[in-house]
């Protein structure tokens, strides 16, 4: 009998000694297939815990034609949200024994095309893919030959599996947040004008919504423009609203960094959070439990995305399915109320 599969010593046949079941078995635990008895598999996993076992990767990916890479292409991981998510996908994907090949595009749409063909595909079993340059117009583009999800907002309608968040949903209810705590002048700041897709309309979708269920006016003097969701984009943001001269006691920035930028300016008027203007963000980034104050913000559920987003891909590479019915799924959020809207 072979004893392919060993890993210090131990064996896939020891493994089944050690549970009193055959190897055939334990290969189906190994591989996580679904009928198999709980008290079997029970047995098994201990036996493989005891034994110490360690599934031979190497191995199992030459067996199956495949590499055991995926690859992963966000758009700047120097944007704090990517950068987590891309550690959740890390994390999510060890746990499947793959591996992620991390690419940057920039949000450029030359650079988006070009990860679609470049020759780190041959590498990899499949893409997780979050593009934000890609329109509509770039349908035809992701129609390929292997396994891909996409992740975040764009290119709605794709031939591909898609997990998402609940923008419109989340956006509403972080203004509603504000609402809640008495604030009538709520401006929010990240809108794209003329953009006509992506996370900025539907956000702004959302607190259009939250204004109109409260029966205040949509003002467009408090809507603040900035096409780059960092830092000193919101600050810049906030001063202009500041400067305008139109009353704002509240603020629902489109993702946590642009919300950052816009306590620092706050700060340095000496405007007061959130006594005098309570702020929101978008993200719940790990940055936001540690400002001064607190930030409050929307929890997008990027863990689930992330552990979603690695299974279909990894149910894709398994069925060798690359163009099989389109699957979404859209993550749950959650408001984490901090300092920064807090209520006296």
């Amino acid at each position: 009998m072979s004893r392919a599969g060993r890993t210090g010593g131990v064996t896939m046949h020891d493994v089944a000694a050690r549970a009193g079941v055959s190897i055939k078995t334990v290969s189906n635990v190994l591989n996580a297939y679904p009928y198999i008895r709980p008290a079997t598999r029970e047995r098994v996993e201990q036996a493989i815990a005891e034994l110490g076992y360690q599934v031979n990767l190497s191995a199992r990916n030459l067996r199956r034609g495949s590499t055991g890479i995926i690859g992963l292409a966000v758009p700047e991981l120097r944007l704090p949200y990517f950068a987590e998510l891309a550690d959740s996908v890390i994390g999510a994907a060890e746990r499947e024994g793959l591996t992620v090949l991390i690419e940057q595009t920039g949000a450029e749409r030359t650079r988006e095309l070009a990860v679609l063909t470049s020759a780190q595909r041959q590498l990899t079993d499949g893409l997780l893919y979050s593009p934000l340059a890609l329109d509509l117009a770039d349908l035809a583009s992701l129609r390929l030959d292997f396994p891909m999800v996409l992740l975040g907002e764009r290119i709605f309608g794709a031939d591909a599996d898609h997990v998402t968040m609940a923008n419109v949903d989340a956006a509403r209810a972080a203004t509603e947040h504000l609402v809640a705590r008495g604030r009538r002048r709520v401006a929010t700041v990240g809108a794209h004008p003329g953009e006509v897709s992506g996370s900025a309309v539907l956000r702004l979708q959302g607190y259009r919504e939250a204004l109109e269920a409260a029966g205040l006016p949509f003002e467009p003097a408090l809507v603040a423009e900035a096409w780059f969701w960092n830092r000193a984009a919101g600050a810049a943001a906030m001063d202009r609203l500041l400067d305008s001269g139109v009353g704002v006691d509240a603020v629902f920035a489109m993702n946590d960094a642009l919300a950052l930028g816009v306590l620092h300016a706050l700060h340095r008027r000496g405007v007061a959070v959130p006594e005098q203007v309570a702020v929101i963000g978008f993200d719940d980034i790990e940055e936001a439990q540690y400002s001064a104050p607190t930030l409050s913000s929307i929890s997008p559920g990027r863990d689930q995305i992330a552990q979603t987003a690695v299974r279909l891909l990894r149910e894709r590479i398994d069925r060798g399915d690359a163009a099989g019915p389109p699957r979404t799924v859209v993550a749950e959020f959650t408001v984490v109320a901090r300092e920064s809207t807090a209520t006296s």
